[in-house]
């Protein structure tokens, strides 16, 4: 069984999903069903870390980063047999691919001369 980890983005995303759906949306109780179901397809990726698909099959550019589906919302990460990373949880509609790649940019060590 793979460990489950989240990055302080992916935690920031899901509160702010939470957030938009009950506050601006006036929904609670979809926030909730939304959240929950983001962590449920989540936590499945304990027992099945490959199970989603290869973000370098769907864009023309080379990365490691797999993605679920849920509902509106992309979860984004990294597999490995024993651990998965939760990168981001971003809503389907977004420019998931600058987001991501200047997330990576900006975890990447400065290079020096």
């Amino acid at each position: 069984m793979a460990k489950i980890r989240y990055s302080a983005a992916a935690i920031q995303d899901l509160e702010e999903i939470g957030d938009y759906i009950a506050d601006t949306l006036k929904s609670p109780i979809a926030a909730l069903n939304t959240v929950n179901k983001i962590q449920d397809a989540v936590d499945k990726l304990a027992d099945f870390p490959f199970i989603g698909s290869l973000l370098s099959g769907v864009v023309k550019t080379e990365t490691n980063y797999r993605f679920l589906v849920c509902g509106n919302y992309l979860v984004f990460y990294r597999a490995q047999t024993d651990s998965v990373h939760i990168s981001r949880v971003l809503y389907g509609r977004r420019d998931y691919m600058a987001i991501l790649f200047d997330d990576a940019a900006a975890d990447e060590p400065e290079q020096t001369e």
